[in-house]
């Protein structure tokens, strides 16, 4: 047994380097338990950071590798408790999980969501030959806060707020060791941790890129939550390709009625170069070179422009009114000035340009030397080129333009005449 004495490591030069012939991971991995647990020397270089960190919190918290563990659900009034907290996030979740647990069906991996204390809100059917800790673990109301079950991945992202992994011997606990891990965070609109993505399997390592499937889903139920808190805001939709919008790597930002950025995404902080920051006085003018009232045009006007920020990045942004109610609580006289507001299209010419990027190209020059166009008329000119591009192919119009095509069949409808 371990001493409950708080282990203090040696990081200096004296150090002994890691031994050579220990170079599969799992070598790698039992020598540095064996310097951390035993010789009390932090093993940097053979697990990652993350986890020495995990590890030094988990002795410094009175935890021995070798107790026993439970994984015992919370008590009934909380589990109701945290469900009801959850019940935002568990409904933007819930088309996403129910796609993961699809993918996943032929795998031995499953998918466990937990609030931002670690409590289980949902987890995916598990079956005995999953594995007996995947059939505790993987219960509505089981905390898997570090506190309770050591290193684990969801357990160190409710720690660190980023993306981890944890492979086998990197948990904590000697039982847990047969457990492979990965989790991504979810945040809410203030920026807040509010829940964990877990994809986790036991006894296996996984066979395909489980971190990088955590954070997709993960991103893409953000997205969905920070759309729903959205509830009097003029959601914006953007990214580099029309290809990408309504995805996992679109840009979002929501305008408050002042013309305030509310919040941005991590793709759109990326984007704008604007931070991921809340409540800084970040203007939609000065993220986007777009005022409140051209922006209100883009929304009632529909489908997709293209614009150059005030970073240089050309961008295609959509731009959709949200009011839970039916009624927008922002100024009135921008919702006035914008039926003649004039949003300015333009597009660098590329070497090789798709059928939509070539025709955004085609406004942007015609209008170069006009006078002032409406966003409607530039949206009507991308269309119909886009459709002369495509040979007439409304489909495929719909594709380069990043739209439905019911939106261009709406659109024809509207312009025709008579």
């Amino acid at each position: 047994m371990h001493s409950k004495t708080p282990l203090h490591f040696d990081a200096g030069p004296s150090s002994p380097p890691p031994k050579l012939f220990f170079s599969t991971p799992g070598q790698r991995i039992t020598l540095a338990r064996e310097r951390f647990f035993e010789e009390g020397v932090r093993p940097t270089g053979l697990v990652p950071d993350a986890v020495i960190q995990s590890w030094t919190r988990c002795v410094q918290g009175r935890q021995q590798p070798g107790e026993r563990i439970s994984f015992n659900p919370v008590t009934r009034s909380r589990i109701s408790a945290t469900l009801a907290r959850s019940r935002a996030l568990l409904d933007a979740a819930a088309d996403d999980l129910g796609l993961l647990e699809a993918t996943l069906a032929g795998t031995s991996c499953k998918a466990i969501l937990t609030d931002r204390h670690g409590v289980v809100v949902h987890a995916t059917r598990s079956e005995p030959k999953d594995g007996a800790l995947m059939l505790l673990a993987g219960r509505v109301g089981v905390e898997l806060a570090e506190e309770q079950v050591g290193t684990t991945a969801p357990g160190m992202v409710i720690k660190t707020g980023q993306l981890c992994s944890v492979y086998g011997a990197q948990h904590f606990y000697n039982v847990t060791q047969v457990m492979y891990c990965a989790a991504a965070p979810i945040r809410d609109r203030h920026g807040q941790l509010v829940g964990v993505l877990d994809l986790s399997c036991e006894s296996r390592p996984f066979r395909f890129d489980a971190a990088g499937m955590a954070h997709m889903v993960a991103t893409a139920i953000e997205n969905r939550l920070l759309c729903a808190q959205a509830t009097q805001h003029l959601v914006l939709r953007f990214q580099a390709s029309p290809a990408l919008l309504n995805t996992p790597l679109e840009g979002l930002a929501a305008i408050d009625g002042d013309g305030c950025v509310a919040w941005i995404n991590s793709a759109g902080a990326g984007l704008l170069g604007a931070g991921h920051e809340r409540g800084s006085g970040l203007t939609a003018e000065s993220a986007f070179g777009l005022g409140l009232a051209h922006l209100l045009d883009a929304a009632h006007g529909g489908g997709v422009i293209a614009h150059r920020v005030p970073n240089g990045l050309t961008l295609f942004l959509c731009a959709r009114l949200q009011a839970a109610d039916g009624r927008w609580r922002g100024s009135p006289a921008a919702l006035n000035a914008s039926a003649q507001i004039t949003v300015p299209v333009t597009v660098s010419p590329s070497r090789r340009e798709s059928p939509a990027s070539a025709a955004v190209a085609a406004v942007a020059t015609a209008s170069a030397g006009a006078p002032e166009r409406t966003l409607q008329c530039a949206n009507r000119d991308l269309i119909a080129r886009t459709l002369e591009a495509c040979k007439g192919n409304v489909a495929r119009a719909a594709r380069e333009l990043g739209v439905s095509r019911g939106l261009i069949y709406r659109r024809l409808a509207r312009n025709r005449p008579g």
